[in-house]
């Protein structure tokens, strides 16, 4: 199947998705996990199609800035329908399927000048399958912290909009960040230490601006936890703890990618 077909077929899809979504939100219409996961699996099974034919090809994998970002929008959309199964959390699918839809539209008409990277060893691709899975997790950390954050602004002015009606309980709203920051956490950490051992030099390569900020977003990570369980962290404070963890980890991989490929016009 053509790329240019998967890619109307994914972007109509989230499309649809989106559009049911929001309309579930305002009270217009009812959606049932069944209906939210048939379009997922459906969109999913065409963006995964495209990464086939996009990210994998004759030679090695293309994992320029905006193919990586493919990827992750990919690997985010499922986890979040595998978490749509067992958690309260179909509210994220209004950031997340938007966020899915624009990385295809900007993998489609713009082109990161990526050098073809070579088949990998298994230790490399556990690194590189860890690392995304790290940035996805915490892609939907941040969105439900943004959620969280704004929850907590409408509450303490006894707002009651649409979004605190359709939002779950605050406790259930933190026990699911916290969740996400957990295993992000875990992913990161796993992430990093396979990098040690399968990176030849990981401070050289062009790698040693992405270790730090990494490293810096792990401490952050790492504290939020901390004070969550020893001086009761919660709320306003840890979402913006969580916030600035995820954009020194985006920092880490998005920066360092877009200006290898985007301003040096360097391969990744």
């Amino acid at each position: 199947m053509g790329t240019l077909i998967l890619a109307v077929t994914s972007l109509l899809l989230y499309s649809i998705g989106t559009a049911l979504q929001a309309l579930s939100f305002r009270g217009q219409v009812h959606t049932n996990i069944a209906i939210t996961t048939l379009i997922g699996m459906l969109a999913l099974t065409a963006h995964g199609l495209l990464i086939a034919q996009t990210v994998h090809r004759e030679g090695g994998f293309d994992f320029g800035f905006f193919q990586s970002s493919v990827l992750i929008s990919w690997l985010i959309v499922f986890l979040l329908l595998g978490l749509n199964l067992r958690k309260p959390v179909q509210s994220l699918f209004l950031g997340v399927y938007p966020i899915a839809a624009l990385t295809i539209i900007m993998g489609l008409i713009t082109h990161s000048p990526s050098q073809m990277a070579p088949e990998y060893s298994y230790g490399m691709l556990s690194h590189i399958a860890l690392s995304v899975t790290a940035y996805s997790l915490f892609t939907l950390a941040a969105i439900q912290a943004a959620l969280l954050y704004l929850q907590n602004r409408q509450l303490k002015h006894n707002y009651n909009s649409i979004l605190i009606r359709n939002l779950p309980p605050l406790q259930t709203m933190e026990s699911l960040l916290f969740e996400m920051v957990w295993a992000g956490v875990v992913m990161l950490v796993l992430a990093i230490v396979t990098g040690a051992i399968f990176i030849d030099d990981i401070f050289a390569q062009d790698l040693a601006h992405k270790t730090v900020f990494s490293l810096l977003s792990l401490i952050v990570f790492l504290a939020l936890l901390t004070g969550r369980y020893t001086r009761g962290w919660r709320g306003i404070t840890a979402s913006r703890w969580t916030l600035a963890g995820c954009a020194l980890l985006m920092i880490a991989f998005y920066g360092s990618k877009f200006v290898l490929e985007l301003v040096f016009h360097r391969g990744g």
